[in-house]
């Protein structure tokens, strides 16, 4: 967009030079302040000034822009670098939790292997725990049978 707005002015300008060259080649008195030259065509000077400075400031927006394009370069590096690096961490977390599972389950396993020592009171544990696993059989029953009827 800015070089077509760029063409747009020396166009301009070149056709205000063609339009208007015997204006821009009149000769004037220019004083610098330490020297004086007569005859100079201060119209071209101001023309030719006028294009240079929309060049350098041209140039000067395409530069900031490229450095806005590596600094995004720059800090999308900088992302992927830390990615990877959160990446490596987590992996590292998993193999962790990994090795603790396996440890875990190898606890469990020798564990299973062994046989248990019988407890004291296991016995009469067990025989309340089949005790109440019928009491809620029958009470589970009861229900069903209660529930058929009313649905009839």
């Amino acid at each position: 967009m800015r070089t077509v707005v760029l063409i747009i002015i020396v166009v301009l300008a070149a056709i205000f030079a063609v339009l208007n060259r015997h204006a821009l080649m009149f000769g004037h008195t220019l004083n610098l302040g330490f020297v004086t030259y007569t005859g100079v065509p201060l119209g071209l000077i101001l023309l030719l000034a006028g294009l240079f400075l929309a060049l350098l400031f041209f140039l000067w927006a395409n530069v900031e822009r490229l450095r806005g394009q590596a600094d995004s370069a720059r800090l999308l590096r900088d992302m992927e670098a830390l990615r990877a690096n959160l990446d490596a961490q987590e992996g590292s977390r998993f193999a962790q939790l990994q090795a603790y599972i396996d440890e875990r389950f190898e606890t469990l396993g020798q564990s299973v292997s062994r046989p248990a020592l019988p407890a004291p009171g296991l016995a009469e544990t067990n025989a309340r725990l089949d005790a109440l696993q019928r009491d809620l059989n029958l009470q589970l029953a009861q229900m069903d049978d209660y529930l058929k009827r009313r649905l009839k």
